[in-house]
């Protein structure tokens, strides 16, 4: 019987799984020896043997040197051949000498020389499990191992280590990646395979918690912290690990990796405690038990505040060093021999009299009620099926300090009652904005039946004392349940409900503006207009900026529109869009954009631009300023006026509005709700990964896109965006995805997390390669292939030999202009083999009508099965090969509202019919621009299911900014500029 932990046997047994080998299906002949090795949680017998008799020959003083020794061995190894396998088995090897690590590295060509490398394998594992003793995070035999997209080892791998993995005491050892989960397929694991070993060992289980928080099941959950441990990325798990996370979208991942976050946060927390605590030399088995068990931050707070440094001591503190807990202890254990009088001494305060004595005890008592976590659950149960109520009314002493304005605001919270479990997140904002502004005050009213119960619970069982206890000993109960409920309990639960009310509602808050800005980062583009960009403005005048079909800037002006001068500037005008064959103008919904809205409607209806028939459309300006005084519009646009420069973002933003909105700051943008409330950490870290989701799912084509649009990109940032525009300008365009392995600073994770949603156009790589071949005979930066198929290149051999990849044929590859990644290529071939298809036909009508036929007549899950591979996977390759070139999903979306004439507040009647463009999404409704210069608001109570498209509900987007709506007006009130709207169906 092994030694080594369930955990480690697990591990073993799930790595056998059924897709291990996939990749060398087609070599095998075998199908019966294949069968045998299907089988995912019965380990071979080999396995354990072969990891024993390893046991005594490793050791952990000589595994560490030879490691770093034979690193740069096993990368040139690699890089001699072709490695097809989609597994990446990345971990140390400690005493494997150069022809096991040969064996590992080489191509299969039998089952019989798969089987061989159990062995080496299984040392790998031993080796993990070693290191896992020595401190590591359990990364190596719980978390979910990867396809691998590279064929370069570890000497590159530890290059991707990152240094900022969540640990507490000391920086963890290289990590191990082992397969348990093959290539997107879930894995039920065994009932001890859920629960993942965390550096910090608490009473509580971090899936089972997590499961609990998010209401996600627990294999999901553990797939999920896997992936996240292995520094995967959203879009990438999204898009090509589905099945592992059961097809959650990135909302929903998000969340999970929040929360978790969140509990390793107070696991940490509650280690530096303990730490603290022992330090001082107070630390007892019950407080540490209660530590551990402490899952929020308020929980923590409420039981480590006593042991703060430079606190003077609670009450149960001081009167424990007058040496009355042994009389506490006492009266509930054996009420019958306590002898108060006896602990009377005149000389020391606190202890002269009976009655100090007594309440001494009472406050002893009350903490230790207050800290019991049976007491602490029964009371949160019992409040759960009580009427909970928060209450706001009007501060006394606003009215004196607060602007009067400011009140008014919060006129519906001056006398707000509501069950917290009824409560709406945007009131529970509201009413944390007016007590920080000191103009409400805010209370939680927990009914006095709720304690009375507890008190009974209390003495009739909890802490009834074991023997009879005297009439005037019971009465010191009874108050230390009273002290302790009201003092301690009562505080600490009304902290618990406000934090838990406060913390959802931000997160609601957050992901509303999350939603909200995808909505508008995936606004379709106008592509092929030259567009005139305006600025509004009355002293300063209204800028222009007229850019080409490519965002080149073809020329910038100022007009006055607004101080009298409106006829003179309108021929300017008039001459400019003729000159540029510009009929589309941009205007900027900020100051004087009513103005200059009516201005350009005014001309268009009167036919001023004839022949050219122009149309206008309002959009946001919102972070325009910023960004034209910032350093990034400094180097894109150099010497031009910032005032000029906003001009240029505001026409950008309808030609291509992902392309520009990445420039900015997406707290600036302006769609979301309370955002100065909420934490902006959080916010900021939702914002970029949505962000992040946008710019990767519509992909960019490497060799055109910006470094600002790069950065964007899963798997890049600001350094890696740079090295890869800087090896671009210095080598030529990118002729195919392997050539970004060359690229400094790129990794194999790197390459894994951002390869698919990278584009290389095929047409542009011909057409350049044609010119190339013609001018010089050779590509710059892309190498000769000999007869021999080995690589012949110009350029120097850097100092890195994981950066030579010698074995790499860089040339055009048609896959790479899909979204399908590069460890599926070889599914993607085998694929094409069977529809009789060449990579010649992707996107074109021929492809998608091969495909459709076989699907129907097969079924997809047939065709996965044969294909040795996961519906999910499969899918992505048949999306990628029937997609035509250049393919943009925001197509799908709404365009810009452009418009020829404009209506007035005072032309709305109630019952109008109206169509309009969302602006904005809140949590209690939506705000519409239906061209009157004000939005209206659709109340969240009117936004029903019905209501919105079939197609809204499939892309779970719901009712964002961009959509087109048709409403009824309900209600006008024009002193305060309010209208109130009817949703009547989105269009």
């Amino acid at each position: 019987m092994s030694s080594l932990p369930r955990r480690a046997r697990v591990q073993v047994q799930t790595a056998i799984s059924k897709d291990e080998f996939s990749s060398f299906s087609e070599l095998s002949s075998a199908s019966e020896e294949d069968d045998k090795e299907d089988s995912v949680w019965e380990p071979q017998r080999k396995v354990p043997r072969s990891r024993k008799q390893s046991a005594p020959k490793e050791s952990k003083p000589k595994r560490v040197p030879r490691m770093k020794k034979s690193t740069p061995q096993i990368s040139d190894d690699s890089q001699s051949v072709t490695v097809k396998e989609e597994l990446n088995n990345s971990v140390a090897i400690a005493d494997a000498n150069l022809e096991d690590r040969k064996q590992i590295v080489q191509t299969q060509k039998t089952v019989k020389t798969k089987r061989k490398n159990l062995v080496p394998r299984t040392k790998k594992r031993k080796c993990d499990e070693e290191t896992s003793k020595a401190g590591n995070l359990d990364t190596g035999s719980n978390s979910t191992e990867t396809p691998s997209t590279s064929t370069v080892w570890e000497g590159a791998c530890k290059k991707e280590e990152n240094e900022d993995d969540f640990t507490f005491s000391q920086s963890p050892l290289k990590k191990m990646k082992t397969e348990i989960c093959p290539q997107g397929q879930p894995v039920k694991f065994p009932a001890n395979a859920d629960s993942i070993k965390e550096e910090v060992e608490m009473n509580w289980d971090i899936v089972q918690v997590l499961s609990e928080r998010t209401n996600i099941e627990l294999w999901v959950c553990a797939n999920i912290i896997r992936l996240f441990n292995d520094d995967n990325t959203i879009p990438f798990i999204v898009r090509y690990r589905k099945e592992l996370i059961n097809n959650l979208d990135a909302d929903s991942l998000r969340e999970v990796r929040q929360t978790l976050e969140e509990l390793r946060a107070v696991a940490k927390k509650v280690h530096g405690t303990i730490q603290k605590i022992k330090k001082e030399g107070k630390m007892s088995d019950c407080l540490l038990k209660a530590l551990l068990n402490c899952k929020t931050f308020e929980e923590l707070e409420h039981v480590s505040a006593p042991y703060k440094t430079g606190s003077k001591g609670t009450k149960a503190q001081r009167a424990k060093q007058l040496g009355l807990e042994r009389a506490a202890l006492t009266l509930l254990e054996n009420p019958g021999e306590l002898n108060l009088l006896s602990y009377i001494k005149p000389d020391v305060k606190g202890l002269s009299a009976l009655q100090d004595i007594e309440t001494g005890v009472q406050h002893i008592l009350a903490d230790m009620i207050a800290k019991d976590k049976d007491t602490l659950d029964f009371i949160r149960k019992l409040c759960q099926n009580r009427y909970i109520c928060i209450q706001s009314s009007l501060a006394k002493v606003s009215s004196k300090k607060v602007n009067e304005k400011d009140i008014d605001k919060f006129q519906l919270y001056q006398n707000f009652s509501c069950n917290i479990r009824n409560i709406q997140h945007h009131q529970i904002l509201a009413i944390n904005r007016g007590e920080n502004l000191k103009i409400l005050t805010v209370k939680v009213n927990i009914p006095d039946g709720v304690k009375n119960e507890f008190c009974r619970w209390c003495i009739q069982n909890r802490w009834r004392p074991r023997g009879f206890a005297r009439p005037e000993l019971m009465k010191i109960l009874y108050s230390s349940l009273d002290d302790s409920f009201k003092r301690l309990i009562y505080p600490l639960l009304c902290r618990e409900f406000r934090a838990k009310l406060t913390s959802d509602a931000e997160k609601e808050s957050v992901m509303m503006f999350g939603r909200n800005l995808r909505q508008l980062l995936l606004t379709s583009p106008v592509p092929g207009r030259t567009l005139m960009g305006v600025d509004p403005g009355y002293k300063h005048g209204c800028k222009l900026a007229i850019i080409s079909p490519t965002s080149q800037i073809l020329h910038t002006d100022v007009v006055y529109l607004h101080c009298g001068q409106g006829f003179r500037e309108a021929e300017k005008i008039k001459k400019l869009l003729l000159n540029f064959n510009c009929s589309t103008v941009v205007i900027g919904n900020g100051t004087a954009c009513r103005e200059t809205e009516a201005y350009f409607a005014d001309l268009i209806m009167k036919n001023y631009f004839a022949p050219l028939d122009v149309v206008y459309c309002i959009v946001s300006e919102a972070g325009a300023s910023i960004y034209s005084v910032s350093p990034e519009a400094n180097k894109e646009m150099p010497g031009l006026d910032p005032n000029l420069r906003s001009a240029v973002s505001i026409a950008r933003r309808v030609q291509d509005p992902l392309a520009e909105l990445v420039k900015i700051e997406p707290k600036h943008i302006g769609v979301g709700m309370y955002q100065h409330d909420v934490s902006q950490t959080l916010l900021k870290a939702t914002l970029d990964s949505v962000v992040e989701e946008c710019v990767s799912f519509v992909g960019v084509d490497i060799n055109i896109c910006s470094e600002v649009l790069l950065r964007h990109i899963a798997g890049l940032n600001a350094n890696r965006a740079k090295n890869i525009i800087e090896w671009r300008e210095k080598n030529g365009p990118f002729v195919n995805r392997e050539q970004l392995k060359k690229v400094k600073g790129l990794g194999p994770k790197s390459f894994q997390q951002c390869a698919g949603f990278i584009r290389i156009n095929q047409d542009y790589i011909r057409t350049f390669c044609s010119q190339q071949t013609q001018s010089s005979g050779q590509i710059q930066g892309v190498p000769v292939m000999s007869s021999a198929g080995v690589e012949v290149t110009n350029e120097k051999q850097g100092k890195k030999k994981n950066k030579t990849t010698a074995n790499v044929v860089l040339k055009p590859d048609p896959l790479d202009q899909t979204c399908i990644h590069p460890e599926s290529y070889d599914i993607a071939m085998r694929f094409l083999s069977f529809i009789r298809g060449t990579p010649c036909e992707i996107g074109k009508t021929e492809m998608q009508q091969k495909i459709n036929a076989l699907v129907d007549k097969e079924g997809i899950e047939k065709i996965a099965e044969g294909l040795k591979t996961t519906v999910s996977t499969l899918q992505v390759i048949i999306d990628g090969l029937s997609q035509p070139e250049s393919f943009d999903f925001r197509t799908d979306f709404d365009k810009p509202d452009f418009k020829r004439s404009i209506v007035c507040l005072e032309d709305l009647q109630v019952g109008t019919v109206l169509t309009g463009k969302v602006e904005n999404a809140t949590l209690f409704g939506i705000f519409v621009d239906i061209g009157v210069g004000r939005s209206g608001l659709i109340p969240i109570r009117n936004v029903t299911e019905a209501k919105l498209s079939k197609t809204k509900k499939r892309r779970s987007l719901g009712l964002g900014p961009g959509e087109r709506v048709e409403v009824q007006v309900l209600n006008i009130d024009i002193p305060r500029s309010r209208i109130t709207l009817d949703l009547i169906r989105v269009l």
